[in-house]
């Protein structure tokens, strides 16, 4: 058995478990039909790639990662927030995500809009809440702060929207995922770093690894929209192109996009070896990354 994909399966279930504590209450409670829609997309599976990335980092530079863990645990509240707006509507549409009904579909449009706004606020309220060293809890609210943004996700989605309906250059599609997908990457990565107390040169070294890691797994993204199955992906295939969406597949082709995913990877590692030591789980992380199906 390969050591070091159980060693990333035992943190992912660590995460899971964490997770499952939060809005929790009670039937009589009015609030519990709200709850339970934040905790239908906070817990509906998925990979937990930034929480594990935050993690990662926090043990390579010697920090206590059972302390990092709502810290990693915020950040996955803000992640699941933007994929539940992400599908409204007014946004993309999508009646499934990870094989199972969007959370619009099963509470209703405002439920579902009102379950990511309240996702968003209660990451910063875990992460300040967390038991990290204040500076370290300022310093993780600040990088993620930063990180969905105007100049971050949120900025991303907004000009992946002015892009809809024009067929944009490589350069152009890199600005929006690299805030749109990798904003988020990239503060997971440097969070690990300030959850540890590491020093400045190390978050610059995580950054760009998860620039590098975040770029990979969007490419990744826009191909298994074409090569996977509905079965494996979770969701249906081929929207991209269904809906003339700009993709790296529509742009550059598979082979293309299949080396470029590959030479990002490598230069991510290369960015591990520079910097930090036992880079070992998170170098097999990032492999298993570029050779996903869902």
């Amino acid at each position: 058995m390969n050591t070091k994909k159980t060693e990333l399966n035992e943190i992912k279930e660590q995460i899971d478990n964490r997770l499952e504590s939060f809005f929790t209450y009670d039937e009589r409670d009015p609030l519990r039909g709200y709850a339970d829609a934040m905790r239908y997309s906070l817990l509906a599976g998925g990979k937990r790639i930034r929480a594990i990335l935050l993690l990662e980092f926090c043990r390579m530079c010697g920090g206590d990662p059972e302390k990092a863990m709502d810290a990693a645990c915020g950040l996955e509240m803000l992640h699941a927030y933007s994929l539940i707006h992400d599908d409204l509507p007014c946004m993309d549409n999508d009646d499934l995500r990870r094989g199972k009904p969007t959370n619009h579909i099963v509470y209703g449009e405002c439920v579902a809009t009102l379950a990511g706004d309240a996702l968003q606020a209660e990451a910063f309220r875990t992460i300040l809440r967390s038991p990290l060293p204040a500076s370290a809890r300022l310093r993780c609210a600040e990088l993620l702060a930063d990180a969905v943004g105007i100049e971050g996700m949120c900025g991303g989605q907004y000009l992946d929207m002015q892009g809809e309906g024009h067929t944009l250059t490589t350069e152009l599609l890199d600005a929006i995922n690299v805030r749109k997908t990798g904003a988020l990457i990239c503060a997971a990565c440097a969070m690990g770093v300030a959850a540890a107390g590491g020093t400045r040169e190390q978050e610059e070294a995580a950054m760009a690894f998860g620039r590098c890691i975040g770029m990979a797994f969007q490419i990744r993204d826009d191909m298994l929209d074409v090569l996977s199955t509905a079965e494996e992906l979770g969701k249906p295939i081929g929207s991209d192109q269904a809906e003339q969406k700009n993709t790296y597949m529509a742009l550059l082709g598979e082979e293309k996009c299949a080396a470029e995913v590959e030479r990002l990877t490598e230069e991510a590692k290369q960015v591990l070896h520079a910097q930090f030591a036992e880079t070992a789980v998170l170098e097999q992380f990032a492999d298993s990354l570029v050779s996903r199906r869902s």
